[in-house]
């Protein structure tokens, strides 16, 4: 494992960690380190796009359709 040192984190984010790290019984290592995992493992909106334009479309609804339900759902 990698060890990260964060300078300049303003006194009042270090306490609101440290509190919440306490409510859930952990260090602020192992919090921090825990929060960070969760952030990685969410994708960027770039890896979400390329997602949503690798789909394959073909059976889905088209703009015509998509707007008419939209003007249904209004009356």
């Amino acid at each position: 494992m990698t060890t990260l040192y964060v300078r300049d984190v303003p006194d009042e984010v270090t306490q609101t960690l440290k509190d919440r790290a306490a409510a859930e019984g952990k260090s602020l290592s192992a919090y921090v380190a825990a929060e960070l995992a969760r952030i990685a493992s969410r994708p960027t909106n770039a890896e979400i796009v390329a997602r949503l334009r690798d789909r394959d479309r073909t059976d889905g609804p088209n703009a015509t359709d998509i707007v008419e339900a939209l003007r249904e759902s209004q009356r």
